[in-house]
Protein backbone atom coordinates (compact mmCIF):
# COMPACT_ATOMS: atom_id res chain seq x y z
CA UNK A 1 0.00 0.00 0.00
CA UNK A 2 1.37 3.49 -0.63
CA UNK A 3 1.37 6.35 1.35
CA UNK A 4 -1.32 8.26 -1.22
CA UNK A 5 -3.44 4.85 -0.54
CA UNK A 6 -3.17 5.25 3.25
CA UNK A 7 -3.84 8.99 3.56
CA UNK A 8 -6.58 8.49 1.36
CA UNK A 9 -8.32 5.50 3.59
CA UNK A 10 -7.71 7.43 7.22
CA UNK A 11 -9.55 10.20 5.24
CA UNK A 12 -12.44 8.22 4.75
CA UNK A 13 -12.13 6.88 8.24
CA UNK A 14 -12.32 10.33 9.83
CA UNK A 15 -14.82 11.49 7.30
CA UNK A 16 -17.07 8.58 8.70
CA UNK A 17 -16.24 9.00 12.22
CA UNK A 18 -17.58 12.88 12.18
CA UNK A 19 -20.36 11.78 10.51
CA UNK A 20 -21.32 9.51 12.76
CA UNK A 21 -21.07 11.75 15.75
CA UNK A 22 -22.97 14.58 14.17
CA UNK A 23 -25.63 11.89 13.57
CA UNK A 24 -25.50 11.05 17.08
CA UNK A 25 -25.05 14.40 18.78
CA UNK A 26 -28.16 15.50 16.92
CA UNK A 27 -30.57 12.52 17.93
CA UNK A 28 -29.48 13.35 22.04
CA UNK A 29 -32.05 15.79 23.27
CA UNK A 30 -30.06 17.12 27.06
CA UNK A 31 -33.00 17.32 29.75
CA UNK A 32 -32.57 17.74 33.48
CA UNK A 33 -34.52 15.05 36.10
CA UNK A 34 -34.19 16.26 39.52
CA UNK A 35 -33.92 13.33 42.37
CA UNK A 36 -35.22 13.55 46.11
CA UNK A 37 -33.55 12.02 48.42
CA UNK A 38 -35.78 12.69 51.15
CA UNK A 39 -35.28 14.64 54.15
CA UNK A 40 -31.61 14.49 56.17
CA UNK A 41 -31.22 12.92 58.98
CA UNK A 42 -31.16 16.38 60.76
CA UNK A 43 -34.73 16.87 59.76
CA UNK A 44 -35.66 13.38 60.72
CA UNK A 45 -33.98 13.28 64.53
CA UNK A 46 -35.45 16.42 64.86
CA UNK A 47 -39.57 16.90 64.03
CA UNK A 48 -39.00 20.81 64.97
CA UNK A 49 -36.44 22.05 63.35
CA UNK A 50 -38.14 23.75 60.75
CA UNK A 51 -39.82 25.67 63.48
CA UNK A 52 -36.75 26.70 65.29
CA UNK A 53 -35.15 27.78 61.94
CA UNK A 54 -38.35 29.52 61.37
CA UNK A 55 -37.65 31.35 64.84
CA UNK A 56 -34.12 31.98 64.08
CA UNK A 57 -34.76 33.80 61.06
CA UNK A 58 -37.07 36.24 62.52
CA UNK A 59 -34.38 37.12 65.45
CA UNK A 60 -36.06 35.32 68.36
CA UNK A 61 -33.45 33.99 70.43
CA UNK A 62 -33.80 30.24 70.34
CA UNK A 63 -32.17 27.14 72.67
CA UNK A 64 -33.06 23.76 73.60
CA UNK A 65 -33.79 21.60 76.56
CA UNK A 66 -34.19 18.75 77.28
CA UNK A 67 -35.66 18.46 80.99
CA UNK A 68 -37.99 20.11 83.12
CA UNK A 69 -34.79 20.72 85.02
CA UNK A 70 -34.10 23.76 83.11
CA UNK A 71 -36.74 25.78 84.86
CA UNK A 72 -34.06 26.09 87.54
CA UNK A 73 -32.33 28.42 85.89
CA UNK A 74 -34.35 30.05 83.29
CA UNK A 75 -35.80 33.32 84.53
CA UNK A 76 -39.38 33.63 83.96
CA UNK A 77 -39.39 37.32 82.55
CA UNK A 78 -39.35 37.83 78.76
CA UNK A 79 -39.51 33.52 78.37
CA UNK A 80 -41.37 31.72 76.45
CA UNK A 81 -41.65 28.06 77.48
CA UNK A 82 -42.63 25.39 74.45
CA UNK A 83 -43.63 22.06 76.33
CA UNK A 84 -43.54 20.24 72.74
CA UNK A 85 -43.14 16.75 74.14
CA UNK A 86 -44.98 14.06 76.06
CA UNK A 87 -45.71 14.87 79.81
CA UNK A 88 -47.00 11.81 80.46
CA UNK A 89 -44.51 11.05 83.19
CA UNK A 90 -44.18 14.35 84.92
CA UNK A 91 -44.99 14.14 88.17
CA UNK A 92 -46.95 16.61 90.56
CA UNK A 93 -43.39 18.37 91.90
CA UNK A 94 -42.67 18.73 88.17
CA UNK A 95 -45.97 20.10 87.52
CA UNK A 96 -45.71 22.25 90.35
CA UNK A 97 -42.46 23.72 89.25
CA UNK A 98 -44.11 24.53 85.61
CA UNK A 99 -46.68 26.52 87.39
CA UNK A 100 -44.66 28.31 89.95
CA UNK A 101 -42.67 29.86 86.83
CA UNK A 102 -45.17 30.69 84.92
CA UNK A 103 -46.29 32.59 87.66
CA UNK A 104 -43.29 34.87 88.40
CA UNK A 105 -44.09 36.03 84.54
CA UNK A 106 -43.28 33.41 81.92
CA UNK A 107 -44.79 31.90 79.07
CA UNK A 108 -45.67 28.38 79.31
CA UNK A 109 -47.38 26.85 76.02
CA UNK A 110 -48.40 23.06 76.34
CA UNK A 111 -50.45 20.69 74.79
CA UNK A 112 -53.72 18.99 75.84
CA UNK A 113 -52.90 15.44 76.16
CA UNK A 114 -55.49 13.58 77.44
CA UNK A 115 -58.76 13.64 77.54
CA UNK A 116 -61.55 14.32 80.34
CA UNK A 117 -62.91 11.36 82.51
CA UNK A 118 -66.56 12.72 83.51
CA UNK A 119 -67.05 10.10 85.82
CA UNK A 120 -63.66 9.91 87.62
CA UNK A 121 -63.59 13.74 87.05
CA UNK A 122 -59.88 14.04 86.04
CA UNK A 123 -58.00 13.27 83.23
CA UNK A 124 -54.12 12.02 83.07
CA UNK A 125 -52.95 15.59 82.21
CA UNK A 126 -51.92 17.06 85.45
CA UNK A 127 -51.14 20.14 84.32
CA UNK A 128 -54.05 20.84 82.45
CA UNK A 129 -56.25 19.55 85.25
CA UNK A 130 -54.74 21.68 87.62
CA UNK A 131 -55.68 24.95 85.01
CA UNK A 132 -59.42 23.60 84.87
CA UNK A 133 -58.74 23.08 80.84
CA UNK A 134 -60.66 20.00 79.58
CA UNK A 135 -60.26 18.14 76.59
CA UNK A 136 -63.29 16.56 74.69
CA UNK A 137 -63.81 15.00 71.44
CA UNK A 138 -65.93 16.92 69.14
CA UNK A 139 -68.41 14.28 68.36
CA UNK A 140 -69.45 14.30 71.81
CA UNK A 141 -70.35 17.94 71.87
CA UNK A 142 -72.46 17.11 68.71
CA UNK A 143 -74.14 14.43 71.14
CA UNK A 144 -75.10 16.71 73.63
CA UNK A 145 -76.31 19.89 71.06
CA UNK A 146 -78.32 17.21 69.68
CA UNK A 147 -79.67 16.86 72.87
CA UNK A 148 -79.97 19.85 74.24
CA UNK A 149 -81.57 21.04 70.62
CA UNK A 150 -84.48 18.17 70.97
CA UNK A 151 -85.23 19.35 74.94
CA UNK A 152 -85.87 23.05 73.40
CA UNK A 153 -87.86 21.77 70.45
CA UNK A 154 -90.36 19.77 72.65
CA UNK A 155 -90.34 22.85 75.15
CA UNK A 156 -91.47 25.34 71.91
CA UNK A 157 -94.29 22.93 70.32
CA UNK A 158 -95.63 22.94 73.93
CA UNK A 159 -95.64 26.89 74.28
CA UNK A 160 -97.12 27.01 70.41
CA UNK A 161 -100.22 24.74 71.94
CA UNK A 162 -101.19 27.09 74.42
CA UNK A 163 -100.67 30.62 72.10
CA UNK A 164 -102.25 31.33 68.98
CA UNK A 165 -99.97 31.07 66.08
CA UNK A 166 -99.26 33.95 63.96
CA UNK A 167 -98.25 33.16 60.51
CA UNK A 168 -97.81 36.53 59.08
CA UNK A 169 -95.87 38.09 62.20
CA UNK A 170 -93.60 34.83 61.76
CA UNK A 171 -92.69 35.64 58.23
CA UNK A 172 -92.32 39.00 58.89
CA UNK A 173 -88.04 40.05 58.42
CA UNK A 174 -86.51 42.07 60.93
CA UNK A 175 -85.65 45.58 59.96
CA UNK A 176 -81.63 46.41 59.29
CA UNK A 177 -81.17 42.15 59.58
CA UNK A 178 -79.59 41.22 56.47
CA UNK A 179 -77.66 37.89 55.77
CA UNK A 180 -75.05 37.35 53.31
CA UNK A 181 -72.64 34.44 51.81
CA UNK A 182 -69.89 36.28 53.49
CA UNK A 183 -71.31 36.13 56.81
CA UNK A 184 -71.57 32.05 56.58
CA UNK A 185 -68.47 29.92 57.67
CA UNK A 186 -66.66 28.93 54.47
CA UNK A 187 -63.75 27.23 56.11
CA UNK A 188 -65.53 25.23 59.17
CA UNK A 189 -62.56 22.86 59.22
CA UNK A 190 -60.01 25.70 59.76
CA UNK A 191 -59.32 27.48 63.47
CA UNK A 192 -59.79 31.41 62.97
CA UNK A 193 -57.93 33.29 65.19
CA UNK A 194 -59.18 37.20 65.34
CA UNK A 195 -56.99 39.86 66.01
CA UNK A 196 -57.87 43.75 66.46
CA UNK A 197 -57.28 46.22 63.75
CA UNK A 198 -57.49 42.80 60.95
CA UNK A 199 -59.57 42.57 58.54
CA UNK A 200 -59.50 38.91 58.02
CA UNK A 201 -58.53 36.14 59.99
CA UNK A 202 -55.33 34.14 60.43
CA UNK A 203 -56.25 30.46 59.95
CA UNK A 204 -54.45 27.53 60.96
CA UNK A 205 -55.58 23.75 60.41
CA UNK A 206 -55.40 22.48 64.06
CA UNK A 207 -57.64 18.76 64.49
CA UNK A 208 -61.14 19.44 64.13
CA UNK A 209 -61.57 15.94 66.53
CA UNK A 210 -61.02 17.82 69.64
CA UNK A 211 -61.88 20.66 71.84
CA UNK A 212 -60.92 22.91 74.48
CA UNK A 213 -63.38 23.37 77.44
CA UNK A 214 -62.46 26.29 80.07
CA UNK A 215 -64.10 24.33 83.27
CA UNK A 216 -63.22 27.67 85.45
CA UNK A 217 -63.96 30.06 82.47
CA UNK A 218 -60.92 32.43 83.07
CA UNK A 219 -59.85 32.37 79.40
CA UNK A 220 -58.31 35.69 78.43
CA UNK A 221 -58.59 34.62 74.50
CA UNK A 222 -59.17 31.44 72.26
CA UNK A 223 -59.58 30.49 68.68
CA UNK A 224 -62.27 28.20 67.12
CA UNK A 225 -63.04 26.35 64.16
CA UNK A 226 -67.05 25.75 63.19
CA UNK A 227 -67.57 23.30 66.26
CA UNK A 228 -64.62 23.16 68.35
CA UNK A 229 -62.13 25.32 70.53
CA UNK A 230 -58.48 24.28 70.14
CA UNK A 231 -56.19 27.23 71.27
CA UNK A 232 -57.24 28.80 74.83
CA UNK A 233 -55.28 31.81 76.69
CA UNK A 234 -55.47 32.30 80.06
CA UNK A 235 -53.43 34.58 82.91
CA UNK A 236 -51.77 32.54 85.74
CA UNK A 237 -49.94 35.08 88.13
CA UNK A 238 -48.15 37.39 86.42
CA UNK A 239 -47.65 34.95 83.68
CA UNK A 240 -49.39 33.39 80.43
CA UNK A 241 -50.39 29.60 80.15
CA UNK A 242 -51.53 28.71 75.95
CA UNK A 243 -53.12 25.67 75.80
CA UNK A 244 -53.35 24.10 72.62
CA UNK A 245 -55.00 20.86 71.30
CA UNK A 246 -51.84 19.36 68.97
CA UNK A 247 -48.46 21.01 67.89
CA UNK A 248 -47.78 18.98 64.47
CA UNK A 249 -48.89 22.11 62.89
CA UNK A 250 -45.59 23.16 63.77
CA UNK A 251 -43.55 20.10 62.97
CA UNK A 252 -41.51 19.93 59.71
CA UNK A 253 -44.28 18.84 57.18
CA UNK A 254 -46.90 21.25 58.23
CA UNK A 255 -45.42 24.50 59.44
CA UNK A 256 -45.50 26.11 56.09
CA UNK A 257 -49.48 25.48 55.39
CA UNK A 258 -51.76 28.04 56.22
CA UNK A 259 -50.61 30.52 58.94
CA UNK A 260 -49.06 27.92 61.27
CA UNK A 261 -45.95 29.89 60.86
CA UNK A 262 -47.41 33.01 61.56
CA UNK A 263 -49.29 31.62 65.07
CA UNK A 264 -45.75 30.14 66.05
CA UNK A 265 -43.96 34.10 65.69
CA UNK A 266 -47.31 35.47 67.23
CA UNK A 267 -47.22 33.36 70.22
CA UNK A 268 -43.26 33.96 70.96
CA UNK A 269 -42.58 37.43 69.59
CA UNK A 270 -40.97 39.98 71.89
CA UNK A 271 -39.36 37.08 73.80
CA UNK A 272 -36.72 34.44 74.03
CA UNK A 273 -37.69 30.90 73.17
CA UNK A 274 -36.63 27.56 74.97
CA UNK A 275 -37.53 24.48 73.52
CA UNK A 276 -38.47 21.43 75.56
CA UNK A 277 -38.50 18.26 73.39
CA UNK A 278 -38.29 16.41 76.41
CA UNK A 279 -40.20 16.45 79.57
CA UNK A 280 -38.73 14.27 81.29
CA UNK A 281 -35.06 11.99 80.25
CA UNK A 282 -34.91 8.59 79.70
CA UNK A 283 -33.09 6.86 82.69
CA UNK A 284 -29.96 4.21 82.49
CA UNK A 285 -31.89 1.37 81.75
CA UNK A 286 -34.04 2.76 79.05
CA UNK A 287 -31.55 4.14 77.17
CA UNK A 288 -29.05 0.84 77.20
CA UNK A 289 -32.23 -1.05 76.08
CA UNK A 290 -33.05 1.23 73.25
CA UNK A 291 -29.09 0.93 71.94
CA UNK A 292 -27.71 -2.21 73.08
CA UNK A 293 -30.59 -4.62 73.56
CA UNK A 294 -28.44 -7.68 72.36
CA UNK A 295 -25.59 -6.90 74.91
CA UNK A 296 -28.75 -6.44 77.54
CA UNK A 297 -29.70 -9.49 76.12
CA UNK A 298 -26.24 -11.36 76.66
CA UNK A 299 -25.73 -9.90 80.51
CA UNK A 300 -29.54 -11.24 81.62
CA UNK A 301 -28.71 -14.67 80.32
CA UNK A 302 -25.62 -14.88 81.78
CA UNK A 303 -27.44 -13.96 85.24
CA UNK A 304 -29.71 -16.59 84.79
CA UNK A 305 -26.84 -19.18 84.02
CA UNK A 306 -24.95 -17.82 87.13
CA UNK A 307 -28.10 -18.30 89.70
CA UNK A 308 -28.32 -22.30 88.07
CA UNK A 309 -24.88 -23.13 88.63
CA UNK A 310 -24.75 -21.52 92.35
CA UNK A 311 -28.72 -21.83 92.86
CA UNK A 312 -28.81 -24.52 96.17
CA UNK A 313 -29.88 -28.31 95.90
CA UNK A 314 -31.82 -30.48 97.57
CA UNK A 315 -28.79 -31.98 99.75
CA UNK A 316 -24.68 -31.55 100.17
CA UNK A 317 -22.35 -32.25 97.80
CA UNK A 318 -20.66 -35.64 98.39
CA UNK A 319 -16.73 -35.36 98.56
CA UNK A 320 -15.43 -38.08 95.88
CA UNK A 321 -14.12 -40.66 97.72
CA UNK A 322 -10.05 -40.96 97.47
CA UNK A 323 -8.98 -44.19 95.17
CA UNK A 324 -6.40 -44.81 97.29
CA UNK A 325 -9.18 -46.07 100.42
CA UNK A 326 -11.49 -48.38 98.12
CA UNK A 327 -9.74 -52.05 99.34
CA UNK A 328 -10.98 -54.96 98.90
CA UNK A 329 -11.35 -55.32 102.39
CA UNK A 330 -13.67 -51.80 102.49
CA UNK A 331 -16.30 -53.18 99.60
CA UNK A 332 -16.41 -56.72 102.07
CA UNK A 333 -17.32 -54.64 104.86
CA UNK A 334 -19.84 -52.92 102.80
CA UNK A 335 -21.49 -55.62 101.26
CA UNK A 336 -22.06 -57.08 104.73
CA UNK A 337 -23.28 -54.28 106.19
CA UNK A 338 -26.00 -53.98 103.73
CA UNK A 339 -26.63 -57.74 103.81
CA UNK A 340 -27.42 -57.42 107.94
CA UNK A 341 -29.02 -53.58 107.54
CA UNK A 342 -31.37 -55.62 104.48
CA UNK A 343 -31.59 -59.09 105.35
CA UNK A 344 -30.41 -59.18 109.44
CA UNK A 345 -27.57 -60.87 110.97
CA UNK A 346 -29.47 -64.36 110.60
CA UNK A 347 -28.54 -64.26 106.86
CA UNK A 348 -24.88 -63.76 107.96
CA UNK A 349 -24.30 -66.28 110.16
CA UNK A 350 -26.38 -68.92 107.97
CA UNK A 351 -23.91 -68.10 105.28
CA UNK A 352 -21.28 -69.33 107.59
CA UNK A 353 -22.85 -72.46 108.99
CA UNK A 354 -23.37 -73.13 105.18
CA UNK A 355 -19.80 -72.58 104.47
CA UNK A 356 -19.11 -74.68 107.21
CA UNK A 357 -21.46 -77.66 106.12
CA UNK A 358 -19.84 -76.99 102.58
CA UNK A 359 -16.09 -77.89 103.52
CA UNK A 360 -16.88 -81.02 106.08
CA UNK A 361 -18.74 -82.65 102.58
CA UNK A 362 -15.61 -81.81 100.73
CA UNK A 363 -13.74 -83.53 103.92
CA UNK A 364 -16.06 -86.28 104.68
CA UNK A 365 -17.93 -87.34 101.91
CA UNK A 366 -21.66 -88.31 102.84
CA UNK A 367 -21.80 -85.82 106.17
CA UNK A 368 -25.18 -84.30 104.57
CA UNK A 369 -27.08 -87.32 105.08
CA UNK A 370 -26.18 -87.74 108.97
CA UNK A 371 -28.50 -86.85 111.86
CA UNK A 372 -26.94 -83.51 113.43
CA UNK A 373 -25.49 -84.79 116.83
CA UNK A 374 -23.22 -87.27 114.47
CA UNK A 375 -22.71 -84.45 112.38
CA UNK A 376 -21.74 -82.60 115.33
CA UNK A 377 -19.24 -85.74 116.74
CA UNK A 378 -17.77 -85.45 113.18
CA UNK A 379 -17.04 -81.77 113.11
CA UNK A 380 -15.82 -82.18 116.65
CA UNK A 381 -12.96 -85.04 115.35
CA UNK A 382 -12.42 -83.09 112.17
CA UNK A 383 -11.72 -79.97 114.45
CA UNK A 384 -10.50 -80.85 117.02
CA UNK A 385 -12.71 -78.63 119.39
CA UNK A 386 -14.89 -79.64 122.11
CA UNK A 387 -18.79 -80.43 121.55
CA UNK A 388 -19.53 -77.52 123.90
CA UNK A 389 -18.20 -75.25 121.27
CA UNK A 390 -19.35 -77.45 117.72
CA UNK A 391 -22.97 -76.97 119.39
CA UNK A 392 -22.76 -72.94 120.44
CA UNK A 393 -21.57 -72.67 116.91
CA UNK A 394 -23.98 -74.94 114.77
CA UNK A 395 -27.73 -74.59 117.08
CA UNK A 396 -30.43 -73.70 115.51
CA UNK A 397 -30.28 -69.50 114.91
CA UNK A 398 -33.18 -67.43 117.18
CA UNK A 399 -36.06 -65.56 115.12
CA UNK A 400 -36.46 -62.47 117.52
CA UNK A 401 -33.60 -60.09 116.96
CA UNK A 402 -29.95 -60.49 118.35
CA UNK A 403 -28.00 -58.13 120.18
CA UNK A 404 -24.90 -57.29 119.18
CA UNK A 405 -22.99 -58.74 121.72
CA UNK A 406 -24.71 -62.27 120.83
CA UNK A 407 -24.13 -61.55 116.59
CA UNK A 408 -20.18 -60.93 117.31
CA UNK A 409 -19.86 -64.26 119.73
CA UNK A 410 -21.89 -66.20 117.36
CA UNK A 411 -19.46 -64.78 114.66
CA UNK A 412 -16.81 -65.93 116.73
CA UNK A 413 -17.41 -69.32 116.98
CA UNK A 414 -17.93 -69.87 113.72
CA UNK A 415 -15.02 -68.87 112.66
CA UNK A 416 -13.27 -70.71 115.22
CA UNK A 417 -14.71 -73.66 113.64
CA UNK A 418 -14.66 -72.76 109.66
CA UNK A 419 -10.70 -71.99 110.49
CA UNK A 420 -10.18 -75.36 112.14
CA UNK A 421 -11.74 -77.33 109.32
Amino acid sequence: MTRRTAFALGAVLFLLLGLTAVYVLSQVTPYQKEIKHGPSPEVGADPYLAAESFLKERNISVQRADNVHVLSTLPSQGHTLLLLASRENMTPRQTENVLAWTAKGGHVLVVAESLWDEEEGKSDDLLLDKLGIHQLLTEDLDKDTDAKAEGDEDSEQSEESDEPSDESAAETPVPGEEHSDADLDRYPSLTKLYLENEEAPAYVNFDTDYHLFDAKNQAQAWANSADSTHMLQLNYGDGLVTVLTDTWIWQNDGIADYDNAWLLWYLTQDSKVTLLYRADRDDLLTLLWRNFPEALAALALLIVLVLWANGRRQGPLLAPANLARRQLQEHLRASADFLRRTSGPQSLLQGLQRDIQRQARRRHPGFERLDIATQWQILGRLSRLPSSAISQAMRPLPTQRMSATEFTRQVAHLQTLRNAL
